[in-house]
Parts: C-alpha cells; sequence; structure tokens
C-alpha cells in the first residue's frame, strides 16, 4: 500500500497541568492517504479543533509521532514548518480569515507572496482563481464589501493559490446560508475529483455526508472510523514554482508595499509616530548647523587676525594678568624686531578706554597706541586718508585714525572726518585716517569702534606709562612660527632674566577655538540625539500596539506559510519605512528651520554630514527599535494567534 500522506501515531495534546490538565487529544492514530475526502466529525469540545491544528501543523503535540509525507514534524524547526505546511495545505477557515487591509486580490496572493512567486504571476494567478470561482468583479474588493460566501470562495481561492495537495477546511460551511454551504461543498467535491486530498473539520451531518470517509471524535479519541477501500485518483500536477525555493526571504519591494498598505490604516497613530522622528532629524541638522556656524563664525574672527601672527603680554604664564605689569617695554620691540629671523615687522602696542568728543558728541571707546606698521601685521587696509608714519612715531603726534563705527558715532550725517580735530581725554588729535570696517572680535568686541594713535604719542601724552600691554609679531614663514615663537621667548627671557611675559600664535589660538567649539557641536548634537532616540522608542511602542492589534493577521500569514524571517523582515520594514519617511521629512525641516533661522541673523553653516548621519540615525533607529517588536510577532505561536480576538 502507498505511503500514506498524514500520519498521526499515538498522538496526545494536553492543555493545562496537574488536576487541570484537559485532554483534547488522547492517544489518536489516524493514517490519511493521498486523494481521500475525509470528514472528522465531533460535537463541540470533542477535539477536532485540535485535530486540524495538529494535522495542519498551526500546533504541535504533547505525545506521539505525527508525519507528513514521511517527514517527523517534531524535528522540523519552526521556519521548516513553515515551508511544508506552505507547500502541503490550503486552510479554508470558518471565519474565512481575511486581512480587512487586503483586497480580495491581495489576500488570494498572500500564499504565493511566500513561496517567492514574482509579482506579476501571483496576480495573473489569483485573478484566474478568483475568475474560476465567480468573482472576475471583484478583485478590488475588501473583505468588507464582500457576501459571506464571497469571502469563503476567496478563502477558497487563498487556499489553492500554491496549488497544494491538501486542503484541510474547517467548519467551511458554518457561517454560510444553505445555498452558499452547497456551492462550497460543491467547490471541495470537483477539487477532491481533480485528485486533491480533502480534510473537512465540522459538527454537521449533512456536510460530512459529502466525504467518502467519516472520522468520529469524542472526548479526544477516535470512536468511528469508516475507512472505504481507497479509490485511485488523478494527482495533481506539481505546479509549484521553483522560484519559492530558491527565494529566501519576502523581496525588498513587496515588504515595503505591505508595509506601506499596514501604515495606511491607521494614518493618524503613524502621523504621530512619524512626529517624533521628524523632530528628531531636524533637531539634530539645525543644532550641529548652528553649532558649525558659531565655530566657523569665531574662527573666521581669529582669521581676520590673522594666521601668521605672535602675540607677546605682560605677566607669568599660569598667572591671569590685566595687562597693566610693567614688564614689556617698548625696547623690548625694537630687540625682537633687530634679533629674530622669519619676522616681517613687530608692533608694540598700548590701549586702554578713553572719552572722546567732538561738539556735543562724547562716548568712551577704546584707544590703541601702536606703530606705524600696524596695517601691515593686521593686514587692514586704510579706508579714507592715511595711517600715521614712522615720523608720527618719533615725534609724538597727536594725530588718529578713526574705526568706521567711531566715525558713525562722531559724524552721524556722513561728514568728511579727515583733517577734522576731536578731543582724545583733554587733547585735541587731528583725524588723519579711516580704517576699513573688521566687524566683532573673536572676544566679542567690535574692532571698529576704536581710535589708533602713535604708541609713543599714547604712552606720554594719554597713559603716563613707559609700558606696552601688548606686542604684535607678523611671521614671514608660518612653518618657522613654533621656532619664531621660541626664539622671541628665549630672547625676552634673557633680557628680564625670568619668563614674566605670554607668548601665543594664532595657529594655537584656532586649535583652542576649533576644540572648543567642537565640543559645543558635539554637546548640541548629543542634546538633539535625544529626541531623536525618544522618536525610537515612540516607533517601538507604537509597533508594539501594532503586533497587538494584529495577531490574528500575523497567525494568517503563518498558516499561509510566512516564516519566522518573513514576520521579522515585515514588522522591521514597517518601522524602517516609518523612521525613512520621518528621516526625510526631517532633513527637509531641519533645512528648512535652518535658512529660517539665517533670516533672523543666526549664523548657520549647513554640511553633509549632519543630514547624512540624522538620516542614517533615522533609519538605524528603526531597525533597531523595531527589532523587539518584530521578534516578538515572529514567534507568536501560529494556533495561538489565530484564535486571538
Amino acid at each position: 500500500m502507498a505511503q500514506p500522506l498524514i500520519k498521526l501515531k499515538n498522538i496526545s495534546r494536553y492543555f493545562g497541568s496537574g488536576d487541570a490538565t484537559v485532554k483534547a487529544l488522547d492517544n489518536v492514530s489516524l493514517e490519511i492517504h493521498p486523494g481521500e475526502f475525509v470528514a472528522i466529525m465531533g460535537q463541540s469540545g470533542s477535539g477536532k479543533s485540535t485535530m486540524m491544528n495538529l494535522i495542519g501543523m498551526l500546533d504541535r503535540s504533547t505525545d506521539g509521532v505525527y508525519e507528513v509525507s514521511g517527514k517527523d514534524v517534531a524535528k522540523l524547526t519552526p521556519d521548516e514548518l513553515a515551508g511544508l505546511r506552505r507547500d502541503t495545505f490550503g486552510f479554508i477557515f470558518q471565519r474565512y480569515n481575511l486581512l480587512n487591509t487586503a483586497n480580495a486580490e491581495e489576500n488570494v496572493e498572500i500564499p504565493a507572496l511566500y513561496a517567492g512567486i514574482p509579482g506579476h504571476k501571483r496576480k495573473e494567478r489569483a485573478r484566474q482563481l478568483l475568475t474560476d470561482l465567480g468573482l472576475a468583479d471583484r478583485y478590488d474588493h475588501r473583505p468588507s464589501q464582500l457576501s459571506g460566501g464571497q469571502q469563503q470562495r476567496v478563502a477558497v481561492a487563498r487556499a489553492l493559490m500554491n496549488d497544494p495537495p491538501v486542503i484541510l477546511a474547517d467548519e467551511p460551511t458554518g457561517a454560510l446560508d444553505s445555498k452558499s454551504s452547497e456551492d462550497v461543498m460543491a467547490l471541495l467535491q470537483d477539487l477532491h475529483k481533480k485528485g486533491r486530498t480533502i480534510i473537512v473539520i465540522t459538527h454537521e451531518e449533512e456536510v460530512a455526508s459529502y466525504a467518502q470517509r467519516q472520522i468520529r471524535l469524542e472526548d479526544g479519541k477516535i470512536t468511528r472510523d469508516d475507512q472505504p477501500a481507497m479509490q485511485p485518483h488523478e494527482t495533481p500536477a506539481d505546479t509549484h514554482n521553483e522560484d519559492g525555493k530558491q527565494n529566501i526571504a519576502i523581496g525588498a519591494i513587496e515588504s515595503v508595499k505591505m508595509a506601506l498598505r499596514s501604515l495606511r490604516v491607521n494614518i493618524f497613530r503613524t502621523a504621530l509616530t512619524l512626529l517624533g522622528i521628524i523632530i528628531g532629524v531636524a533637531a539634530v541638522i539645525t543644532m550641529l548647523a548652528i553649532g558649525e556656524g558659531s565655530k566657523q563664525n569665531v574662527l573666521n574672527q581669529i582669521s581676520a587676525l590673522g594666521t601668521n601672527i605672535l602675540n607677546v603680554r605682560p605677566g607669568a604664564p599660569g598667572i591671569r594678568s590685566s595687562g597693566d605689569n610693567a614688564t614689556l617695554m617698548p625696547s623690548d620691540a625694537k630687540a625682537v624686531a633687530e634679533n629674530i629671523s622669519n619676522i616681517i615687522t613687530v608692533v608694540p602696542e598700548r590701549s586702554g578706554q578713553k572719552t572722546l568728543r567732538l561738539g556735543n558728541i562724547d562716548d568712551s571707546i577704546a584707544v590703541e597706541g601702536v606703530g606705524e606698521t600696524f596695517p601691515l601685521a593686521r593686514d587692514w587696509n586704510i579706508k579714507e586718508g592715511t595711517f600715521f608714519t614712522q615720523d608720527d612715531v618719533n615725534s609724538y603726534a597727536a594725530v588718529t585714525v578713526l574705526g568706521t563705527t567711531a566715525v558713525e558715532t562722531f559724524f552721524p550725517y556722513g561728514e568728511d572726518p579727515i583733517g577734522e580735530y576731536i578731543l582724545v581725554g583733554n587733547i585735541p588729535f587731528e583725524i588723519i585716517g579711516v580704517m576699513e570696517s573688521k566687524g566683532a572680535a573673536p572676544w566679542g568686541s567690535d574692532q571698529d569702534n576704536t581710535a589708533w594713535v602713535p604708541y609713543t604719542t599714547a604712552l606720554v601724552r594719554l597713559f603716563g606709562s613707559n609700558y606696552l600691554n601688548s606686542m604684535t609679531i607678523k611671521v614671514e614663514n608660518t612653518d618657522l612660527i613654533e621656532q619664531t615663537e621660541k626664539d622671541v621667548t628665549e630672547l625676552l627671557i634673557a633680557r628680564h632674566g625670568a619668563e614674566d611675559f605670554r607668548a601665543r600664535n594664532t595657529a594655537s589660538f584656532l586649535e583652542m577655538a576649533t576644540e572648543t567649539q567642537n565640543t559645543l557641536t558635539i554637546l548640541l548634537g548629543a542634546v538633539a540625539a535625544i529626541s531623536l532616540l525618544v522618536g525610537g522608542i515612540g516607533v517601538m511602542n507604537i509597533m508594539l500596539v501594532s503586533v497587538v492589534e494584529r495577531t490574528r493577521e500575523i497567525g494568517i500569514r503563518m498558516a499561509t506559510g510566512a516564516r519566522r524571517k518573513d514576520i521579522m523582515l515585515q514588522f522591521n520594514t514597517e518601522a524602517a519605512v516609518v523612521c525613512t519617511i520621518g528621516g526625510m521629512i526631517g532633513v527637509a525641516l531641519g533645512f528648512t528651520m535652518g535658512f529660517a533661522l539665517l533670516i533672523f541673523g543666526v549664523n548657520i553653516a549647513f554640511t553633509p554630514a549632519p543630514a547624512i548621519l540624522a538620516f542614517a540615525c533615522a533609519v538605524g533607529t528603526g531597525l533597531l527599535f523595531g527589532y523587539l517588536p518584530a521578534r516578538k510577532a515572529a514567534h507568536l505561536d501560529p494556533v495561538v494567534a489565530l484564535s486571538s480576538e
């Protein structure tokens, strides 16, 4: 005799434990051969539903051996079970178990989707099946738009999609009227004539009468098995698509399509989930752009001082100084200029605040006593007039050059300042020039609100002292600036007998400012990243809720052949799609917010890296926080998932 298609040997299925143990099946043995039409009958509680779940590999037995086509199902992994279930059984459920979010055609395609059949072939076969079942005009109708009989026909079409050898029907007429019931049973008879094995689970004698073999269950035991002599039947051709054996996962495009369909079902909740990701990504881009803009602003201001500048100030290193220490003299500047190579010029400086008066206007501004080469040292050009000369320095001339802000203060109506006299303190100074605008200094003061005078005049006539509070040295070769700084330091130590000054170059200022600004940028980015993390947690929560709400859908997919990896991929894809869409909108919003801030004068510097990083983090967040919900969904027990309300 031919090998049985289905073989149960001493199968038991117990639920609960101890005194509360329920023996749904108790030491049942059964063989079903290819081509049989079997009705498994019994009243409610007899164990027939448990029998169906075991035969369909939706559940596992407590004891005994169950073989399908000679394979012991107890030795198969969950994914191997899913593959065998997909290729062997077509399920027709009592409550249809159609996906409400999909139309008739999409519901029918589900088994072929997990078999890896290409999309055009799936669509062609699904439409052919629906046409054969009288639903040619119902392809795009959702279950809620179909009658009970039409929904059952869609379920039959889905069961036939992969052309399985066994049709397993659970109370196929339980929710139908008499006419629809007759139609469904006629379909099953026709399928049986074409060689399929039909197993019907029912409590109705009329339905069971269609079967050649009737098996009755009572209290988990077989009490009757009317087994007729086997009749030869035509074996259905193997129409399984070889693509299903080659593809090990759902195609990425199909996963995205299913994800978008699922997300559209609850658009408001999806929008709220997107909002967290959008805000997080936009915050990262905007915050980092602000940080980068601030960094560039500071670096530009320092660079405006010149990248080849050495600055020497009085006061020992590590000791805070006000600049009034009498340790740096004009003679030191002369000695450095004469004895150190790699120097273009040395500018002695003595500065302080003084009140300037012109007519009825007075203002307290910075007055800097400098050498005649100050414009050369600072790369600062004259806008109008001239700068003072060496002769002016030597003769203690009372001449001054004003910054543009000072000119606007004392000449508010646009008068020509050249040749006018202005009181510095109580001493009249002739205005001989106006410097070009430089803007704010790195330390925040307005460099243009300044009056420059010869340092000799400043020492004798304005400040009454003979010491400097800084010395600016312009270096010729910036590659040797470190060595030049060392030479200047050694020379001044030799002159003073101690290191009572501090020498720094603008390169070190740039390095220090860069490190500071990088730290601030990282801080801003970390704060913004927290919002992205919160958005990710929101995605996880929403996906967990989605798993609970869609438990029955997961059971349907598993019953039609979805493996754990397929369920994992689907839910992970949904989370990734949410975060990808949110990431793209967040990137657009981040740039929009940045440009809006530019209008209000905030320093913004966009670079590709933060946008790429934020978008990648958004997608990564979706995959990371979608994993737990996806894993929970993939590890659901099919029979438990199907019984969920």
